[in-house]
């Protein structure tokens, strides 16, 4: 394992260290925003602004990469996002931190399509595996680690903008100081959404809402967990946990749903993150919290690549790639909804009308699950497609599935070693 990934390592760093830097962020932005007296739909509008800027990102970012190269559009993105950062230290204004995450949401992608890519072409086939798995272990550690940070609000005002800027900044250097060339950027095609959508509703479905679900948690989780009356450092804890839940229980419900009719296993996900989740809008607290926060994470980050499992289930070997990109812009689009619907709900019902929106939503998905279970046929397991943990990012991510293995790899990708 280490012999794969030795040759990645700096891109591994990078993305950790940006990560810690940038993975709080949301955390940090929507308890500040509360604490100057800014409404719920205000909050929610900001958080948008990133998924929003993620979307933009996904789509046009590619552009940048191809015209300037990985190396100096990673040190674009970073050095933008760093700046953004220190921004918010500046000024506190709803407006100008809307569009920070705007920009914020735009860098990232751009970071992620660079190290996407340059990951995919460092990887052999029989690798690629071992690859993904190693970044979405740095990728989510980070995220983890950085939600630590947030104890560091109580010190002075500016102190975690300018520590996440600082970590941000350093994720430049492992990238600017590689020896790997960098490789050539190649196309996603997208899979139209009508074939995408005729071959898998279900996986089609399950994608967007996931985003909806997601999106919701990362927008406003913190307010939920300041208006039930955690302090910072516990609020900063209950965020860890989710993350590491999700962490911990991708694998082993993904290859429960290699064992069993995926269409169940989605479904079982679905009616368990509802159940949960209004067991968490009654607002319990002590262990109980921690613990359904860690099974919410558990099973709201397994649905997304479980579902793209599905829809690889039902595409043939040529579509996959495509139609995993396709699938990664719908978890997207379904993101930058969900900070919106959780905070029109949360102005009605306050702190629990964030999970009883995040269950609204798991039910309506549970309920046109059980129609698909009861109209359409099971794939049969054995040709059923191995799970694979993938990250929710950006379309160039999709080449990272070994599902797709046999299309994973351009054409140029020996000639930039």
């Amino acid at each position: 394992m280490f012999a794969t990934i030795l040759p990645v390592r700096s891109l591994l760093i990078a993305i950790f260290v940006m990560m810690a830097g940038s993975g709080f962020l949301s955390t940090l932005i929507g308890l500040r925003l509360e604490r100057a007296g800014s409404g719920t739909m205000v909050i929610g509008l900001v958080a948008t602004a990133y998924f929003g800027g993620l979307v933009m990102g996904a789509l046009r970012a590619g552009d940048i990469v191809r015209r300037v190269g990985h190396i100096r559009a990673f040190a674009a993105f970073v050095a933008l996002l760093s700046a953004s950062t220190l921004t918010y230290a500046l000024f506190q204004q709803p407006l100008l931190w809307g569009t920070l995450r705007l920009i914020d949401g735009l860098c990232v992608a751009g970071v992620f399509i660079c190290v996407e890519s340059w990951l995919n072409d460092r990887s052999e086939s029989e690798t690629r595996g071992t690859v993904l798995a190693s970044y979405m272990v740095a990728l989510y550690l980070g995220q983890a680690f950085g939600q630590l940070l947030l104890h560091t609000d109580n010190t002075a005002p500016q102190i975690p903008f300018e520590l996440a800027s600082i970590l941000i900044s350093l994720a430049i250097i492992p990238v600017c100081l590689t020896r790997s060339a960098a490789p050539v950027l190649g196309d996603v095609a997208a899979l139209p959404l009508r074939r995408l959508f005729a071959a898998s509703p279900l996986a089609v479905a399950g994608a967007g809402i996931t985003g909806l679900l997601l999106g919701a948690f990362y927008g406003l989780a913190a307010i939920y967990a300041r208006r039930i009356g955690l302090g910072l450092g516990d609020t900063a804890a209950f965020m860890t946990t989710v993350i590491l839940g999700g962490v911990a229980l991708q694998w082993p419900l993904g290859r429960l749903s290699d064992r069993y009719d995926r269409r169940r296993v989605i479904v079982a996900c679905f009616a368990a993150t509802l159940a949960v989740s209004m067991a968490l809008a009654m607002q319990p607290g002590g262990v109980i919290l921690f613990t359904l926060g860690a099974a919410f994470g558990g099973l709201a980050f397994a649905l997304y690549p479980i579902c793209v499992a599905y829809a690889n289930d039902r595409l043939s070997s040529a579509e996959r790639i495509s139609a995993s990109g396709q699938l990664v812009l719908l978890y997207s689009a379904g993101a930058a909804i969900g900070p919106l619907g959780a905070a029109a709900s949360m102005t009605l019902a306050d702190a629990s009308g964030l999970f009883l929106f995040i269950a609204l939503a798991a039910a309506a998905m549970l309920g046109f699950g059980l129609w698909r279970l009861a109209t359409s046929e099971a794939v049969p397991n054995d040709a059923q497609q191995d799970f694979q943990i993938l990250p929710r990012t950006t379309p160039v991510a999709a080449l990272l599935d070994p599902a797709g293995t046999d299309l994973a790899a351009p054409s140029t990708q020996h000639s930039s070693r």
